[in-house]
C-alpha cells in the first residue's frame, strides 16, 4: 500500500494547541502590560536592579528564610525574569501565563494570604495583602483562555 505524504500547513498538534490564538487586541494589551509590570520584579531578583537584592541575596532569602528548595527558588527567579520577554513577544503565551499564574498562587499562599485582601497602602499592616496578586491571576487566566492575540509570535506560528 502506497502512502502519500502531505506537507503540514500547521505546527504539530501539541504546539498548535499551545500557540492557537485569534487577532484580538485585548490579549495584546494584557500580555504587554503584564510583562512590563513583572519585568522589574524579575530584574530585582536576578540582577539587583530597581533596589533588588540580586541573585545571591534573593536565593539566600528564598532558600534560608522561605525554605524553598534550591531548584524551586532558581525557577522562581528565572521565571520572573524571562517570562516578561516571552509575554511581550507573545511567544508560548499560554505556557508563560500558566507558569506565572502558578507562581502567583504560590506567592499568595506562602506570603500574602495572612495579611488579607488589601495592599498595605498606609503602612498599618504587618505585610501586604493579595489584591495585586489577584489581578495578575486574572490576567494570566485571560491569556490562558485567549492566547497571545494580535501581534504575537504565537499568531504567526499557528
Amino acid at each position: 500500500m502506497k502512502t502519500i505524504s502531505v506537507p503540514e500547513e500547521h505546527p504539530p498538534f501539541p504546539l498548535r494547541r499551545i500557540v492557537s490564538t485569534g487577532h484580538e487586541i485585548a490579549p495584546l494589551i494584557i500580555r504587554v502590560v503584564l510583562g512590563l509590570v513583572l519585568f522589574p520584579h524579575g530584574a530585582q531578583k536576578l540582577l539587583g536592579w530597581f533596589g533588588g537584592y540580586g541573585f545571591d541575596g534573593t536565593m539566600t532569602f528564598f532558600t534560608e528564610t522561605v525554605h524553598l528548595p534550591y531548584w524551586l527558588a532558581l525557577s522562581v527567579v528565572l521565571l520572573e525574569f524571562f517570562a516578561p520577554f516571552f509575554l511581550v513577544l507573545g511567544l508560548v503565551t499560554r505556557v508563560m501565563a500558566s507558569l506565572v499564574g502558578l507562581l502567583f498562587v504560590g506567592i499568595i499562599l506562602t506570603s500574602h494570604l495572612p495579611y488579607g485582601f488589601f495592599m498595605n497602602w498606609y503602612g498599618n499592616q504587618s505585610g501586604e495583602g493579595f489584591e495585586y496578586h489577584l489581578l495578575v491571576l486574572a490576567m494570566t487566566v485571560s491569556l490562558l483562555l485567549s492566547g497571545g492575540g494580535k501581534l504575537s509570535i504565537d499568531n504567526r506560528l499557528q
